[in-house]
């Protein structure tokens, strides 16, 4: 069969495909060159290298967040949007860079380790050599054991957690039985139930006792603290280690690291083999300035009834520090922002505003996108909604890694389902064909969906997002797929596009209760 035959089939069944997905209107045309200028002439690594490698860590508050901020907001301007400027969302806190970070087991022989501090953690105040002591911790009462017994000294706190070999590989992808399951769900359940009212329980009551030994161990004297949240091949994760707020207080230096490094201390220590170590941790802090902003930009709209009302999209652009937050969540900003150059460069003219939001303050709880919310649509502690609450359609949000998009969650409202499904249809051989009314949460769409907005974010393959980059240091521009991204960029251009030009908002589900009520 020759090649136009075959473009011709592959076109007719596109629109059998959009046929079957109910009568929402697809623009097949427009959807032809999304594809075009997303697949053929995507720009979305290019904007990653500038967001991981250029910009640096992107901690909240910090100089490497305030370098992203600027360049995205210059660049969105030169890529030709509108009122592009960053906005604050409210107070944040302390920011935080490290300068300098240096660790090494000394006796019984030396061998450099690897190992980050933990955000919001002083520096050592140059080089500190010290023993190493094993505290094993289960309960408030066992520190009384340790009281006059760790002055000068590093703390490494027991674990349980073992390098163990895994048989599975770090990356996957949803296979088509799974994307199935997810769209059958007849169910608005979580997609993360793993994290149960008992399990948030026993966490809470692990940082409780943590936060109490932490303040018994600077009581005492100690020099520092080494900790391990797990992670192999070279792996740990990081997080805070101390409050960022301005008022806080000084915690003790403290790094993290994965656990071969960590088991073969905490192993020495059990046997009764004395460790020495040494390390230089320098970090500063920045209080200048502790406000936080978002990213905002804008392709204005041009109908006459419509430009008033607004779609929007977005992604977290903070990150945490051990890495260039490169699948957490580069690769988002990098996509929602090729999405909008991708229609910037076709020229559409859209019914409504497209607007970008690029938040920060997302790891620390949401902070960015739920300061906005509360500015612009209504607090969901009361339910006082503003004027622009009638006006927004709908908010997309990407924030799972780097892996294509396969679908999309409903959060629930299960009206827009068959707009959804049929605004994927022209994405099948793409790969995206779930439309699943399960939820998902830990991210930024949760704070539109608080006051009765449609927030939506997609389903994408995991690759290796749980097992290798999720908040460690392996979070690099290396592990970004650009295929997936090129392909994510397309799929939400068209359907931020669609959501624009379509005559009505996409449904609402009924409005949430205040959540000083429940």
């Amino acid at each position: 069969m020759t090649r136009k035959p075959l473009l011709l089939l592959a076109f007719l069944l596109q629109v059998a495909i959009v046929a079957k997905a109910q009568q929402e209107p697809v623009n097949l045309d427009v959807v032809h060159r999304i594809k075009q200028e997303g697949l053929k002439n995507s720009q979305v690594m290019e904007t990653a290298f500038y967001l991981t490698d250029v910009s640096g860590p992107r901690l909240s508050g910090s100089p490497g967040l305030n370098r992203a901020n600027e360049w995205a907001k210059k660049q969105l301007t030169e890529w030709g949007l509108q009122n592009a400027h960053l906005e604050e969302w409210g107070e944040f806190g302390k920011g935080w860079e490290v300068e300098k970070s240096y660790i090494a087991m000394t006796a019984p022989y030396y061998q450099q380790l690897i190992a980050t501090p933990k955000a919001w953690t002083p520096g050592t105040s140059g080089l500190i050599k010290a023993k190493a002591v094993l505290v094993q911790l289960e309960k408030e009462e066992d520190l009384q054991q340790y009281k006059g017994k760790l002055a000068g000294k590093i703390i490494i706190t027991d674990t349980d957690n073992d390098a163990k070999t895994t048989f599975e590989a770090d990356a996957k992808r949803y296979t088509e039985e799974e994307l199935d399951k997810m769209a059958m769900s007849p169910e608005a359940t979580s997609s993360s139930s793993s994290w149960t009212p008992e399990r948030i329980a026993q966490y809470r009551a692990r940082m409780a006792l943590r936060n109490k030994a932490v303040d018994f161990f600077k009581a005492e004297g100690a020099a520092a603290i080494l900790s391990s949240r797990g992670g192999m091949h070279g792996t740990h994760y990081t997080s805070n280690g101390a409050p960022y707020a301005k008022d806080a207080q000084p915690a003790l230096p403290e790094l993290e690291m994965g656990l071969e490094d960590y088991g073969r201390l905490v192993r020495l220590l059990k046997a009764d083999k004395p460790v020495e170590l040494e390390m230089e941790t320098k970090t500063n802090f920045f209080t200048n300035d502790m406000k936080g902003y978002n990213v905002i930009a804008e392709i204005p709209g041009t109908d006459k009834k419509l430009k008033d009302e607004v779609v929007m999209l977005g992604g977290h652009i903070d990150s945490w520090h051990a890495a260039t937050g490169a699948t957490d969540n580069a690769a988002g900003v990098a996509v929602m922002m090729e999405a909008v150059r991708i229609l910037q460069a076709m020229g559409i003219k859209p019914k409504r505003t497209i607007r970008i939001a690029l938040w920060s303050g997302e790891e620390q709880g949401l902070y960015g996108s739920r300061g906005y919310v509360k500015e612009h649509f209504g607090d969901p502690a009361t339910m006082a909604l503003t004027k622009e609450h009638e006006k927004l359609s709908a908010y997309y949000n990407l924030d799972n890694g780097t892996g294509k998009i396969r679908g999309v969650y409903l959060q629930g409202n299960d009206a827009a389902r068959p707009l959804m499904e049929a605004w994927l249809a022209p994405f099948h051989d793409l790969g995206a064909t779930a439309v699943t009314i399960r939820n998902t949460g830990g991210t930024d769409h949760l704070a539109f969906d608080a006051v009765g907005l449609p927030g939506f974010q997609f389903i994408q393959d995991e690759i290796d997002y749980d097992t290798r980059t999720h908040h460690t240091n392996q979070d690099t521009y290396d592990r970004l797929q650009a295929d997936d991204l090129k392909q994510a960029a397309t799929i939400v251009a068209s359907i931020v596009y669609h959501t624009a030009m379509r005559d009505k908002k996409l449904p609402r589900k009924p409005l949430p209760k205040p959540k000083q009520a429940s």
